[in-house]
């Protein structure tokens, strides 16, 4: 048995991840168009129309923007907390009443032998969501647009092997860039976006609770350099005493391309295949 793991797309123009084990395949958001989805999944060598369902974290455009097509032209099932709905729906009615299904957070359900936990995360939006997948003894986690380290998410992902996980900006870039003060404001709050510094000490601690594999996601384009989350990260991990690349693997995802792929298999000891894609 394994369980894959690959973001699609991530960052502010849109999220999207592949998962799948158990037979099970899954997209946690839908936050590009549904043509450029169905692109990076064939690239993959997956078909949409195999696709189980569709995991929403919450219901701003870079995760939701393909929801709508996708639901009307494929009926795929889109699974969602009642906050999170009614954000969806104030801005996409399009969406039809069968492929609608609701979820408590905080209460684990099944996909087929998938097991799904859905966890509070600190945003500004009506009641956003990481998620964490349990399979035949394999776990996995998605949580981005985190405003700040909190004991619940980290809880949440405790234990899982392949994470998804934001490293949104670097601080002093938000603060000398030439984003108006409100937005920089709501970036650097408490239910905005984790900065790659406090991503690094969160991955730190996570690492220790068994995490091998990491996803850096949701970078943003003007506050951040895939290389400066990458370093930030991997310097603190050295430093705290895990060998990067052997003990821990480090990928950012990337924004309009389909990312790293990571293979987590059954009883295997060893840190996850991570299967690089050659440009």
């Amino acid at each position: 048995m394994q369980l894959t793991l690959c973001p699609l797309f991530s960052g502010s123009s849109g999220n999207s991840v592949y998962l799948s084990c158990g037979g099970i395949r899954l997209l946690v958001d839908a936050g590009v168009s549904a043509a450029r989805i169905t692109a990076n999944l064939n690239e993959i060598g997956v078909d949409v129309q195999d696709i189980d369902a569709i995991l929403v974290t919450h219901e701003h455009v870079d995760h939701v923007r393909g929801l709508g097509v996708l639901c009307r032209k494929y009926g795929l099932p889109v699974y969602a907390n009642e906050g999170t709905w009614q954000g969806i729906l104030q801005k996409e009615t399009g969406i039809p009443a069968y492929c609608m299904r609701t979820f408590y957070t905080g209460e684990d359900f099944y996909i087929g032998p998938v097991n799904v936990t859905p966890f509070a995360i600190p945003h500004d939006a009506q009641e956003p969501v990481g998620y964490a997948f349990s399979c035949h003894g394999l776990r996995c986690g998605v949580a981005t647009d985190l405003g700040h380290i909190d004991e619940g998410w980290m809880n949440a992902l405790s234990g899982c092997q392949a994470i998804v996980i934001e490293s949104n900006h670097d601080v002093e870039m938000v603060q000398r860039g030439p984003y108006p003060v409100r937005l920089k404001k709501r970036i650097l709050s408490r239910r905005g976006h984790l900065c790659n510094e406090d991503c690094a000490r969160a991955l730190c601690e996570l690492a220790a609770r068994g995490t091998k594999a990491a996803f850096l996601s949701h970078l943003s384009t003007d506050n951040n350099l895939p290389e400066l989350a990458y370093n930030t990260v991997c310097e603190a991990l050295l430093k705290a005493g895990f060998a990067v690349g052997s003990e821990i693997r480090v990928s950012v995802s990337r924004r309009d391309r389909v990312s790293d792929m990571v293979v987590l298999r059954e009883e295997a000891e060893e840190t996850p295949l991570c299967c690089a894609r050659m440009d």
